[in-house]
């Protein structure tokens, strides 16, 4: 349930929550009453939620400075899937003149070390070295980067520069000799007696009295290059600590999420009195998510509703009887977050919406919020989890000037360890009942410390649970909520339209927060109605849809998406008129023309294209028009073009500069574009021509030699 308003680039938006007492890691403060009189009971955070042992520091006999993905130095496991290409990077250096080489040794879960060699790459005098390495298991693994002094690299460039000129012919011989020699052993130490012999033949073939020329042309021969990088004579190795690196399911990562309120399915008016849909009536919706092509679809709260303060329709103050309040206001006679809202069904009946999913292979995510209404059982069983004012009433969630009289938050330096526990025995709770993802409502008001906890204690008992930061707030807190363990987090993708900021912003997102932070676009939320959407234009949905779920492995739809719902509660706002979240809202979802068919196909592109199931390989390429954006993903020979139309209002046309080297494909020759929405096809060089209507706003391509 985010409240938020709308961050500028970088920006923030206000949090919502209410001011607590100062109180450092490990301690609970002392807290009196209203009246100044009487402790109110402390207690601790549990021991095991604080994070220590920071890995050494200091530079070895090879400096190595600078290794990507670490994540607060080493305190926190950068982010990885099953089969998902990382990129290590370090910065590898040595004094004088002398060559340098690195490797990395990924180290899996059962002990298994496997050495990938890192190159170095452009710009050459930062001494920057890379290896793109794929863990394949879920589990938690380390790496660690190894350099040394290259006593091979250091001849060769030695004797390109002398035997050409003869110089120092007999000594430059007994150099390279004494090379091979080594790589020779390194090779049979290594149980490779081709590359053995290889060696050591070439080494009889270096006579001083040979020409200079002959000599060179002899060790510059693929198989010996290759023998020697691949068994290479290692000075001086130095090595970094061992660096934390989670690997997870790729459900973590690459996920499309569907939104619907089972209580909007079905629905329906008997006289003046409304009749709720439940979770037996929301199968329909289930098998509509999936014939779309959705992975997990994502309900909001299904708790009882607190009557105290409840909200009526657009969030007024004056509820109808009929007006079932906003789900997140949770609690009440009924029960709390242990319990089901009896307008939805019982339990066994959720277990059944449960079952209906995974038939369909889709996850259910359920929607976690830690607050209560005024009603909720809590409040009388733990007055000490709230905050009390000095007037005696309890402090309800406060956004200035807005008010949310039906939620109470949570105050976790109250009773930390009370409520830490019943967290996670609400957490367990539900994921025991088939639930294998939740999205965390709100999370940028509680600890992070308390949610890195949480993470590490879910993954004891639930490690293949997966958790979505529903956090629209100040760039430090969301990066901070994905360094301590949350998969994925939601973005400012939202406000992000022009070619400007959508470029910046990837950029950001794929390479400067990629070791920590996954992100997932949603298209529209049930409060957040964007600015480009509300002209109700189908190419502005259009357009959305395919940003969102071709530049993000993980994206999101709410439901009336679909529909090209754009009515704002005001002008200028971003609420929706009759929002779904304080009224039922069903809705025809035959109407003809609806966007279900291009959600589908966009769905069924992400899942035929691996390149599509990660983000760090993202690359955008120069067009002539600002209205016009162009980016690949690429994963071996899997290659993926998306060129977008940013204007929904008219034709959009121009050319687009592909760098052919960066995607691996001949610079001089032929591309094939096959566009796997239309089933078109072209044939490009390094430049190609588009003209892009708001009927059709983008190819998403599969692209590779003509």
């Amino acid at each position: 349930m985010a409240k938020s308003v709308r961050p500028a680039p970088g920006a923030t938006s206000r949090s919502i929550g209410v001011t607590a007492p100062t109180v450092e890691a490990g301690t609970a403060p002392s807290l009196t009453g209203p009246d100044g009189a009487g402790e109110v009971p402390r207690s601790s955070v549990p021991v095991d939620a604080l994070v220590t042992g920071l890995p050494p520091r200091g530079l070895g006999r090879i400096p190595i400075t600078k290794v990507s993905p670490v994540v607060e130095c080493g305190a926190y496991p950068a982010k990885a899937v099953v089969g998902e290409l990382i990129p290590v990077t370090a910065r590898v250096f040595r004094e004088g003149h002398d060559a340098v080489a690195a490797n990395v040794v990924l180290t899996s879960p059962d002990g298994t070390e496997t050495s990938t060699r890192m190159t170095q790459v452009e710009p050459w005098g930062l001494d920057i070295w890379e290896a793109w390495v794929r863990p394949d298991a879920e589990g938690d693994w380390t790496f660690r980067v190894e350099a040394w002094s290259d006593p091979w690299a250091t001849w060769l460039h030695n004797a390109e520069a002398k035997l050409p000129i003869a110089q120092d012919v007999p000594l430059v011989c007994l150099e390279v000799q004494r090379v091979l020699s080594r790589g020779e052993a390194q090779a049979t130490q290594d149980e490779a007696p081709v590359d053995a012999a290889l060696l050591k033949a070439t080494a009889a073939l270096l006579i001083p009295a040979r020409d200079p020329q002959e000599l060179l042309e002899t060790l510059r021969q693929s198989g010996v290059r290759r023998a020697m990088v691949a068994h290479p004579p290692r000075d001086y190795v130095t090595r970094t600590s061992e660096f934390p690196l989670r690997v997870d399911r790729e459900r973590a990562l690459f996920s499309a999420w569907y939104e619907f309120f089972p209580r909007s399915q079905g629905a329906h008016q008997d006289g003046d009195r409304w009749v709720s849909g439940t979770f037996d009536s929301s199968h329909e919706r289930l098998e509509a998510a999936a014939a779309m092509g959705f992975d997990i679809v994502y309900v909001p709260p299904i708790h009882p509703i607190g009557v105290s303060h409840r909200k009526g329709r657009n969030n007024t103050l004056t509820p109808a009887p009929s007006d079932p309040g906003s789900p997140w206001a949770i609690g009440n006679a009924d029960g709390g977050h242990d319990a089901i809202n009896p307008d939805l069904g019982d339990m066994a009946a959720f277990e059944r919406f449960v079952a209906k999913a995974k038939e369909l292979g889709l996850e259910v995510a359920l929607d976690f919020a830690l607050q209560a209404s005024p009603d909720h059982p809590w409040v009388t069983d733990h007055p000490e989890w709230f905050t009390t004012r000095l007037d005696g009433t309890i402090a309800y969630a406060e956004n200035p000037p807005k008010k949310y009289q039906d939620i109470y938050p949570v105050n976790f330096d109250t009773d930390p360890a009370g409520i830490y526990a019943e967290s996670l025995r609400l957490l367990r709770f539900w994921a025991d009942k088939g639930v294998t993802v939740f999205r965390v409502d709100n999370p940028h008001t509680k600890p992070v410390q308390f949610w890195g906890w949480a993470m590490r204690k879910m993954r004891e008992s639930h490690p293949h649970v997966v958790f979505l930061a529903e956090a629209f707030t100040r760039p430090e807190m969301m990066h901070a909520l994905g360094k301590v363990g949350f998969h994925q987090s939601y973005t400012y993708f939202t406000w992000r339209n022009t070619k400007e900021e959508l470029e910046e912003y990837l950029h950001e997102l794929s390479v400067d927060m990629a070791p920590f932070y996954r992100p997932s676009f949603w298209v529209n939320t049930p409060d957040i109605n964007p600015a480009f959407l509300q002209s109700g234009l189908p190419s502005a949905f259009a357009i959305r849809a395919v940003l969102a779920a071709t530049m993000s492995p993980s994206w999101g739809v709410y439901s009336g998406f679909e529909l090209y719902e754009h009515e704002p509660l005001r002008p200028g706002g971003e609420e929706y008129l009759n929002s779904e979240k304080f009224e039922y809202r069903p809705r025809n979802f035959q109407t003809p023309g609806n966007l279900s068919m291009l959600i589908g196909t966009l769905n069924a592109i992400r899942h035929r294209h691996q390149a599509l199931h990660g983000l760090r390989t993202l690359r955008f390429h120069p067009t002539n028009s600002s209205e016009l954006i162009a980016f690949t993903k690429v994963d071996g020979d899997d290659r993926v073009l998306v060129v977008c139309s940013l204007n929904p209002h008219v034709t959009v046309e121009g050319e687009v500069f592909l760098d052919l080297a960066a995607l691996d494909l001949p610079v001089e020759g032929l591309i094939r574009v096959a566009d796997e929405i239309t089933g078109s096809s072209f044939t490009w060089g390094s430049t190609g021509f588009v003209r892009l209507h708001p009927s059709n706003p983008a190819h998403v391509a599969s692209i590779g030699p003509a």
